[in-house]
């Protein structure tokens, strides 16, 4: 069973995340911030990890950096929740080592696909080929733009 941690502190949120992955029969963690966030991925070590980019105290950015430092928690994928549409923020997700990002407000049936998708291509070892194509795709967006 896919297990998927949501970080965010926004309590809807991760209401809708949970309701819609679990009707996929995922396993949903949740956690209200970024230190928890860190404790329960290094306990529970999700398959994959919805990480909202805006929070109070400890962002997004952050508790990514520090789960990609941690050799227990550096294999995660990483899908930035960010409610910033700029292309900057999106790249520095990228940069930073997240795999792929979704937009708020976002449809929460995309959700679970994505996951699905993203889970069956790591698995076939291609995470650098799906974050290479998120960055291009997003270069051609800012010199469209």
């Amino acid at each position: 069973m896919t297990r998927v941690l949501v970080i965010d502190d926004e309590a809807p949120i991760r209401l809708l995340c949970r309701v819609n992955l679990e009707a996929e029969g995922m396993d949903v963690l949740e956690a209200a911030d970024g230190p928890s966030g860190l404790e329960q991925a290094r306990e529970q070590t999700p398959d994959v990890i919805l990480l909202d980019v805006m929070m109070p105290g400890l962002d997004g950015w952050s508790v990514a950096e520090q789960l990609l430092e941690d050799e227990r928690t550096a294999n995660i994928p990483i899908i930035f929740l960010t409610a910033r549409a700029e292309f900057r923020d999106r790249a520095r997700g990228l940069d930073i080592g997240g795999v792929d990002y979704v937009t708020k407000p976002f449809n929460p049936l995309d959700l679970a696909p994505l996951v699905d998708d993203l889970l069956a291509r790591i698995s076939r070892g291609e995470r650098d080929e799906l974050r290479a194509a998120k960055l291009s795709e997003l270069r051609a967006l800012m010199e469209g733009g």
